[in-house]
């Protein structure tokens, strides 16, 4: 097996995990979604890298069930974008304080984006700056969990990468495809 397949292999085997665990019971916002995107964006090329958070939710969500449209255009974009923060900050290197930050980064943007993409949905809240305040003061409870799940399963997608480089010899380390 080459060099390249066996990283993709890996890479892609890790992600499927990461949506197999959308799919199992979980506490509410606990999801591996915004690691999955910081990871594709470190591992993957950045012409495709936005495809594998994209494909996950999608895949899951056949399974989980829909929601509104606006809704969910604005939950793809917020778990998307770790796909950039992942290949601008991570590509080249990563240490704990770089984990944490990009971790926080995705968390907040998703924050940011989903909440605002409920909003505009008008389906929950009133479409006035009162129901804008409103969606994203009720949304607040839920940021702990994903801030929590982001940077745990960060964390650990990018420990199983490190021990598997440590695993092999440095000619056979993974790295970026």
């Amino acid at each position: 097996m080459t060099r390249q397949i066996r990283n993709y292999l890996i890479i892609y085997g890790l992600i499927a995990l990461v949506i197999f665990s959308r799919l199992v019971p979980h506490p509410v916002n606990f999801t591996p979604m915004g690691a999955l995107g910081l990871f594709a964006g470190a591992y993957l090329a950045r012409k495709s890298a936005w495809l594998v958070p994209l494909a996950a939710l999608i895949i899951s969500d056949l399974f989980i069930g829909t929601y509104h449209l606006v809704s969910m255009l604005f939950v793809y974009l917020g778990f998307v974008s770790g796909t950039l923060i992942g290949h601008y900050l991570l590509k080249e290197r990563s240490n704990v304080l770089l984990l944490f930050g990009s971790s926080l980064a995705v968390s907040v943007i998703f924050f940011l984006l989903s909440n605002f993409g409920t909003w505009l949905s008008g389906t929950l809240y009133p479409m006035t700056m009162a129901g804008l305040v409103e969606c994203f003061v009720l949304a607040l409870p839920f940021f702990g969990n994903t801030f929590a799940s982001t940077l745990i399963y960060t964390f650990v997608l990018f420990m199983i990468i490190e021990l598997l480089n440590q695993r092999l010899d440095t000619n056979n380390s993974i790295t970026a495809v």
